[in-house]
């Protein structure tokens, strides 16, 4: 990998090349090039520091891409010019026998910060990133996370963050040998030049991949920033560099010039440009051609040239270690800034935190990396290559399958416990039915929360099952978004749920009362994305008021007994919360449609997240004022005015004479940093069943 390429035999010595300063400057008889090794140690050095002290992406990583196609491509285009086996099989071997290794340190000493220092709350995330970190997934799951509004906890960085591009190497590690084993049967069928049909295969991977990614970057930046197609070009790249290098020629003056504005470029992109916003489309050329600049530029043995600065020893020897310092300063600056609940380092630790993360990697790249490369034994026969790679896999997997399971043991306990007795249920674990007046507390004592702190990602609520027959939408915008209980033959009211998840979420209260009354329900959900009219003054973007608006339509076709929906916007740690832009209007039109509308009031928000203040300080050091939440009064009251329309508020079955639990009767109330838990959700099932009966003159059971 650019990290983590393949090691080629060493020349030492800053000449390895001919004497002449003007001659190729990266000829084949230059096995060891100083310069990129050294520029290696830069590009990880920025990764470090502009993690560390500026929170910020360097573009470094994108050097290490280029980087490691550039070595692997040259390594293997000599093997097919020279008649060479390619040997894949063995080539992999080797390649990972070398990787896992510090990888299987780093998985584990990161699993144990992950114990000490992180949240319950994040676990099962992590147990999903370790695995993907294992198998070189990393980059693919971070990208479905990116993308999904029900990801837990968006907000906590993750001490496997960095895995990301260590995954699409890995993956590329294995595509790349096979686009050569590829060529090389095309080449020998078609008597073509090897060198020339490689330039075309990556001219052509270079170019595809290039557009595909401005395009992906431009409509969905967070996944594309993850996903290995839009990343091929950048390894195309130093493939082709690798390949048409041999004939490239310039003066020494021209090389001397081309390597300052390389590594000028390459460390001021990170300051330049918001390389998290805007990578890897078109901008990403900046950094990966400042490092084919400087390799273009080659050795030019002159005191003015940058490969002077770039094969100095220490900085070379660093590039030894720079496998093992980019996968080492990530966690240890994440549990940092978790241990102190600092945002960013600051200069002094900061530096204490490169210093360690430094000397952590040689000490590693001595004890771990070294021996196990250059071991003779392990080389010698491939299946101990084999061995060593499941070893490594096997250090990982044992420690982390137990603790999934142990985990997982627990909540099939707690839920078997659960359909035992549902009347146990309500008296052990009351929620919002604690708040009553007159409630007398009868559960048995030093019984679990739950839900528990590591299946969180469990309570988003859900019907159940896709919409079908008659409930299946028309339009494609909803298609997917729609959801319905079980069909029910005769239902006495049929009720759709619109808005965002909030309003998902409330609907784990309705749940229960539907089930009782016979009532078919019908979600179109979408998260982010709260309901108002189309005409609405608001900050939505185009695919929400589309979604509102094919909601709409749909409803009044569907014409079903009442909708049902989230009426307020409550704001982060903020009294002000108001109507939702547009709802006023499109209460006004269903109703005048002959649908009625349920409008349940917002709970409150927060800007950190309540299930993580539980998991680290306790139920009791998680309590909030409601007037510090939510206004005074509903702001939707005031609609009640409009025939058809019942604006409810729940929030006396979470609040108590203005103060807040974050746990009520045993049941977590919060999921994150603003929505409820499915099981208190469940709760709160009597209070509006109540309420709806009340305000609609429903019979409700």
């Amino acid at each position: 990998m650019s990290l983590i390429a393949e090691e080629a035999p060493k020349v030492r010595g800053r000449r390895s090349a001919a004497s002449d300063p003007n001659s190729q400057q990266n000829g084949g008889d230059r096995k060891f090039l100083p310069e990129v090794q050294g520029l290696r140690a830069v590009a990880v050095l920025m990764v470090v520091a502009y993690h560390v002290w500026f929170g910020r992406i360097s573009g470094g990583v994108d050097v290490f891409l280029l980087i490691s196609s550039f070595l692997l491509t040259g390594q293997f285009t000599r093997r097919l010019e020279s008649g060479k086996a390619l040997e894949l099989f063995k080539y992999w071997a080797h390649l990972f026998k070398r990787l896992l290794p510090l990888i299987a340190l780093t998985l584990l000493l990161t699993l144990l910060g992950v114990y000490v220092l992180l949240p319950e709350t994040v676990w099962s995330s992590m147990f999903g990133q370790t695995w993907a970190s294992l198998i070189y997934y990393q980059n693919w799951f971070l990208a479905s996370e990116a993308v999904d509004y029900y990801a837990t906890d968006h907000s906590a960085a993750s001490p496997l963050q960095h895995f990301w591009s260590l995954s699409i190497q890995g993956q590329i590690f294995i595509l790349w040998p096979l686009v050569f084993a590829t060529a090389a049967i095309i080449s020998r069928a078609g008597r073509l030049r090897i060198r020339a049909l490689l330039i075309y295969i990556f001219g052509a991977i270079f170019t595809i991949s290039l557009l595909f990614s401005m395009i992906t970057t431009y409509t969905n930046q967070a996944f594309a920033y993850f996903d290995t197609r839009t990343r091929l070009w950048e390894f195309a790249l130093g493939s082709l560099l690798a390949l048409i290098l041999p004939y490239l020629s310039f003066k020494r003056s021209t090389r001397i010039f081309l390597g300052w504005v390389g590594i000028v470029a390459i460390l001021s992109c990170g300051f330049i440009l918001q390389v998290g916003q805007k990578f890897p489309g078109y901008m990403a050329l900046w950094p990966t051609l400042a490092a084919a600049l400087i390799i273009v530029a080659g050795f030019t043995n002159s005191k003015l040239g940058v490969d002077r600065f770039l094969s100095w020893k220490p900085l070379v020897r660093l590039g030894d270690s720079s496998y093992a310092l980019y996968l080492f300063h990530w966690p240890l600056l994440v549990f940092f800034l978790v241990f102190t609940g600092r945002e960013q380092a600051g200069l002094k630790a900061g530096a204490v935190i490169i210093l360690v993360s430094i000397l952590a990697a040689i000490i590693a790249t001595k004890l771990v990396d070294t021996p196990i490369r250059r071991s003779k034994w392990i080389e010698k026969k491939r299946r101990r290559a084999v061995l060593t790679i499941a070893i490594c896999i096997a250090l990982v997997a044992a420690p982390l399958g137990a603790w999934q399971g142990k985990l997982k043991i627990q909540e099939l306990l707690q839920a078997a416990q659960s359909k035992a007795d549902q009347a146990e249920v309500v008296r052990n674990y009351p929620g919002a039915l604690s708040l009553q007046d007159g409630f007398v507390d009868t559960a048995d004592p030093a019984l679990p929360m739950t839900p528990p702190l590591t299946a969180l990602n469990k309570q988003w609520v859900n019907l159940g099952n896709e919409c079908t027959e008659k409930f299946l939408p028309i339009e494609q915008i909803l298609a997917d978004k729609c959801g319905q209980t079980a069909p029910v033959k005769t239902p006495r009211k049929t009720i759709v749920i619109i808005g965002d998840s909030h309003a998902e979420q409330i609907a784990g209260a309705l749940m229960p009362v539907a089930k009782s009354n016979d009532w078919q329900l019908v979600s179109l959900l979408l998260g982010g994305c709260d309901f108002g009219s189309e005409s609405a003054p608001s900050g939505r973007n185009e695919t929400c008021q589309a979604f509102n608006n094919a909601a709409m339509n749909y409803v009044l076709k569907l014409k079903p007994d009442a909708v049902f929906t989230i009426s307020t916007d409550a704001v982060p740690d903020s009294p002000d919360e108001s109507l939702i832009p547009g709802y006023e209007a499109a209460v006004q039109r269903f109703a005048g449609a002959g649908i009625d509308v349920i409008g349940v009031r917002d709970n409150p928000r927060f800007s950190d997240s309540k299930s993580a203040c539980v998991a680290k300080s306790g139920p009791d050091a998680c309590a909030f004022k409601q007037a510090d939440h939510l206004a005074a009064t509903d702001p939707a009251a005031s609609l009640n005015s409009i025939n058809g329309a019942h604006m409810i508020d729940l929030t006396d079955q979470y609040c108590k004479d203005g103060n807040c639990p974050a746990v009520l009767g045993n049941v977590l109330v919060y999921l994150d940093d603003n929505h409820l838990t499915w099981d208190f959700a469940r709760t709160m099932a009597p209070a509006l069943g109540e309420r709806i009966a009340a305000s609609t003159g429903w019979d409700v059971r």
